[in-house]
């Protein structure tokens, strides 16, 4: 991205695109900083069996790089729980993980939302280390010295409050998710937020095409300002691009199916399609790889997972390399309009929202015309077929028809299963990769026991 001629600019670089930020812009900013996760991690399970909490995705960008992009030129450390540590090393060599280097840094919490109000809270002169509070919620902390030395020696677990005990407290405004359908109820204003940050009017960048209003190659776009098109994207005949109500991005490389309707704000991600006569819903983000078709709301889907024919999605939250079969529908609103409440690995959450889908993880699958109910959770790595509705929490690695017992869906076919699965989409199933299935099928065995399944 690039500011107008003769401005001094900072350049942060975003999925290989440059970015330019105005010197006068930049606040006092750290030299370091270190996103890592709290004990409430667990509360994004099976989300969150395969990354971080601050790799899930909300609006164009995920959670870590929104912080990230808030403070151009500062290092980064990305802290994760032990077993993930190996494979967050090889899939970000540019960053370390679970080491800070220096005498000073700030922590930023990986569910924080962050935006320019965290920054401008967080970026004073201060002559002090200070932990920045959310109720009892750890949103940053500015620590050096003797305190960032004993920090550095917890950082194979997940950090509490009682980590930085000690240290002067301050309270502050944040937007910090607690769940995964936090994320979800967000993600519409986020495309709009990640929108202004990546391609607002003091930006522009050369991803963006320029667009005209109206009929485009036999596509139609309203309010074309805000869409955004990626380099070699094909636009076929057919397709709306409606950006009144909120932004249109699209990737590079995308195929967008003849007669597909895309309504903002949406972001679809680079190597997607979108199959002939898709309806895609406000408040939608796919990632990249994927395969869209029939009726999607308000959900978000992350790489190289497929949802390709008829059916309805809303208000859902798909993991990767995950496959719908053809008919796939979820319930994402009671019958009785009611508040929805979620069937959680360790109880019941009121989740105080009317709109709540699917929770879906990992590498699971589904058969055609699968059905699920309002707020389901459905573990990593499972197979789901049969008719009737699923329970609300099938847990991880499970297999079975819906209304029967489910059993467990053994190590060594989950491994082979996303061996050949990725193997389709020219991607090699890794030895760490193969190892942190492993140890996830081994950290979930005892939900499986719970519910009289085999280990």
């Amino acid at each position: 991205m690039f500011f107008e001629e003769g401005s001094r600019s900072t350049r942060r670089s975003h999925k290989g695109k440059d970015i330019y930020f105005r010197t006068a812009d930049l606040p006092s900013s750290p030299t370091h900083i270190c996103i890592f996760e709290d004990p409430a991690c667990t509360q994004f399970l099976p989300l969150a069996y395969f990354r971080p909490v601050y790799n899930l995705r909300c609006g164009i960008t995920s959670l870590k790089e929104k912080i990230i992009l808030q403070f151009p030129g500062a290092g980064v450390t990305i802290h994760c729980r032990s077993y993930l540590a190996e494979y967050m090393r090889l899939r970000n060599p540019q960053f370390r993980v679970n080491e800070i280097p220096g005498k000073e840094c700030l922590f930023v919490n990986g569910r924080v939302v962050a935006g320019e109000p965290l920054k401008k809270a967080v970026s004073g002169k201060r002559t002090s280390d200070v932990v920045y509070m959310k109720g009892d919620v750890v949103v940053a902390a500015r620590v050096s010295g003797a305190n960032l030395a004993r920090l550095k020696q917890r950082l194979s677990d997940v950090l509490t409050a009682a980590d930085f005990d000690g240290i002067e407290r301050e309270e502050v405004d944040a937007d910090v998710v607690s769940y995964v359908w936090d994320v979800v109820q967000r993600n519409g204003r986020e495309i709009s937020a990640d929108f202004e940050v990546l391609f607002g009017k003091s930006r522009s960048t050369k991803r963006r095409t320029k667009l005209k209003e109206g009929s485009n190659n036999g596509a139609y776009l309203l309010n074309a300002k805000r869409v955004s098109i990626g380099s070699g994207t094909d636009l076929n005949p057919g397709v709306v691009l409606d950006a009144r109500e909120g932004p249109v991005v699209v990737g590079e490389n995308v195929t967008l199916f003849p007669n597909c309707t895309i309504i903002g704000p949406a972001y679809i991600g680079d190597g997607s399609s979108v199959k002939v006569n898709a309806q895609i819903y406000p408040g939608t983000s796919v990632g990249p790889v994927c395969k869209i078709g029939g009726e999607v709301e308000g959900s978000i889907f992350h790489g190289y997972s497929n949802k390709q024919h008829a059916g309805f999605i809303g208000h859902s939250y798909v993991g990767a390399w995950v496959n719908m079969g053809a008919g796939t529908n979820n319930s994402d609103l009671k019958n009785n309009y009611g508040r929805v409440r979620v069937q959680t690995k360790d109880g019941i959450v009121d989740t105080g929202l009317q709109f709540v889908g699917l929770s879906f993880g990992d590498h699971a699958k589904t058969a055609i015309n699968s059905m699920f109910n309002t707020g389901t959770i459905v573990g990593v790595c499972s197979n789901i077929f049969g008719f009737g509705f699923p329970p609300k929490y099938v847990p991880s690695f499970s297999w079975g028809a819906a209304g029967e017992t489910f059993t467990t869906f053994g190590l060594d076919k989950a491994v082979e299963m996303a061996h050949r699965v990725m193997a389709r989409r020219k991607v090699t199933l890794s030895e760490t990769e193969k190892k942190l299935i492993g140890n996830i099928f081994e950290m979930t065995a005892d939900e499986r026991r719970r519910r009289g399944m085999p280990a």
